[in-house]
């Protein structure tokens, strides 16, 4: 049988890995810069950790895991026969009690209710693990794949907006792509339905101003005429859909057409605060862009809002994230806020090979191949090797005796910069030869010489 892996699953091979772990090493090194302590969760979670929390779509697709043993046992005749034809959510609690974790913020608001007898608050953390979706497999859509999170709970203060903006900055920067961080706030979105008297319309007015630069403005109005919206209330949206100039121009704009709204100014005071620290200091390089067109996981935000855009790579949002006032309300203990963003890893890994902007030493590959001549000889390179690899150099010796050609075939094949030779004469004098591959330049040189010359 020919061996094969599940849809929407990958491999990734030696290159590969290099250039993630890049990118995870890149991430790891800046959470902990700005003082995030790492966490890990289980790659599963009880079923009733994760059901409910994502919507009736998310429920479709959770894996969801047999239990072990004989769990057919536990139905009854009548379950037994509907079995086949429909799975349903109550048969499929007794058949399964585990799933496969769908993101990361769900098992975050379990763990921090959990340990939160053990937690300093506010509590800063961040979590690079896989989750798993039974999404239709397609380009770019994967149903393993890693989420790279950072989150502060148990703080309202709006300098941890500030920080995950920094923090964005500084990953794209150390990476070399150049992004556009775009903001928004919850609470001005819900004084804009509030104040065209559509509050039950949020949702879909968001949905529909999210498309302005895909279908232009008669079709987004024509959207929201299908919503339900009237002429006078599609009339009063025209000034925010239609918004430009600078952030304070727009924010001028937005708080005219929300001076009724009290949850609407107070969306927009967050905002100019937020954007204020940065005008100050000035100390992004990113450009940040306030853009009420964007509208993710409004169910969900109840503030800040961010989502970072490439600028040089035509795909989706590379980053995103925003402010939440009940995380963990939903396992029984309300009133914690938080706040967090999330790298989409495996769209900056696409974005970084577009660009070709992986640095070479990035690829941690062997610096130092140590030729075979045979047994006196590499018994001969052993210790040598043990003083190169305790310097920190990446070192190898070709275990077998097989002819120069192969082992320099090798060498080229695995991008080895430097080749090591030791026959009789080398061994005589106490010294190495050390042939550059690119130059074909050779010196001799004695063990710590090499040392310093790799």
């Amino acid at each position: 049988m020919k061996p094969s892996i599940p849809k929407g699953t990958r491999d990734f091979g030696p290159v590969e890995m290099a250039k993630r772990n890049y990118i995870f090493d890149t991430i790891r090194e800046v959470y902990a810069l700005y003082g995030f302590q790492q966490i890990e969760t289980p790659a599963m979670e009880t079923l009733q950790t994760l059901m409910g929390k994502y919507g009736e779509e998310g429920d479709k697709l959770l894996f969801k895991v047999l239990n072990s043993g004989d769990f057919m046992s536990k139905l009854s005749e009548e379950e037994l026969s509907t079995l086949h034809s429909q799975l349903s959510t109550k048969i499929a609690a007794k058949l399964c009690e585990k799933g496969l974790r769908y993101d990361l913020t769900v098992p975050f608001a379990r763990y921090v209710v959990m340990h939160r007898d053990e937690l300093q608050l506010p509590f800063k953390r961040y979590q690079i693990q896989p989750v798993w979706r039974a999404d239709r497999p397609q380009k770019g859509r994967y149903r393993e794949f890693y989420q790279c999170d950072a989150d502060i709970v148990g703080s309202d203060s709006l300098l941890n907006e500030v920080e995950l903006m920094q923090i964005i900055d500084t990953v794209f920067s150390r990476l070399g792509i150049r992004v556009e961080i775009k903001i928004n706030n919850r609470k001005i979105l819900s004084g804009i339905a509030e104040v065209i008297g559509a509050s039950d319309k949020i949702v879909d007015i968001t949905v529909a101003i999210d498309k302005l630069d895909k279908i232009g403005i008669d079709h987004v109005n024509q959207e929201l005429r299908e919503d339900g919206l009237t002429e006078e209330q599609i009339a009063k949206l025209q000034p925010i859909i239609m918004l430009s100039g600078t952030n304070e121009e727009k924010l001028a704009t937005i708080a005219d057409v929300l001076k009724d709204s009290e949850i609407g100014l107070k969306g927009v005071e967050e905002t100019r605060y937020i954007l204020s620290l940065f005008t100050v200091h000035s100390s992004l390089e990113s450009e940040i862009q306030l853009d009420l067109t964007l509208a993710r996981g409004l169910n969900y935000y109840t503030g800040a809002i961010f989502e970072v855009k490439a600028l040089d790579v035509q795909i989706g949002s590379i980053t995103g994230g925003g402010r939440y006032d009940n995380l963990t309300g939903i396992f029984g203990m309300p009133g914690l806020s938080g706040v967090g963003i999330s790298f989409g890893a495996d769209r900056i890994y696409d974005v970084l090979n577009q660009l070709d902007l992986y640095p070479k030493e990035s690829m941690n590959g062997t610096q130092v191949l140590f030729i075979n001549f045979g047994q006196q000889e590499a018994a001969y390179c052993l210790p040598i090797i043990y003083k190169v690899r305790e310097s920190g150099i990446r070192a190898e010796l070709y275990p077998d005796a097989a002819k120069m050609k192969k082992q320099m075939s090798y060498a080229n094949a695995k991008q080895i910069p430097f080749v090591a030779l030791a026959g009789e004469n080398e061994m005589n004098a106490g010294k190495i030869t050390l042939k550059n591959m690119e130059t074909g330049e050779q010196v001799l040189l004695t063990p710590d010489e090499l040392i310093k010359a790799l």
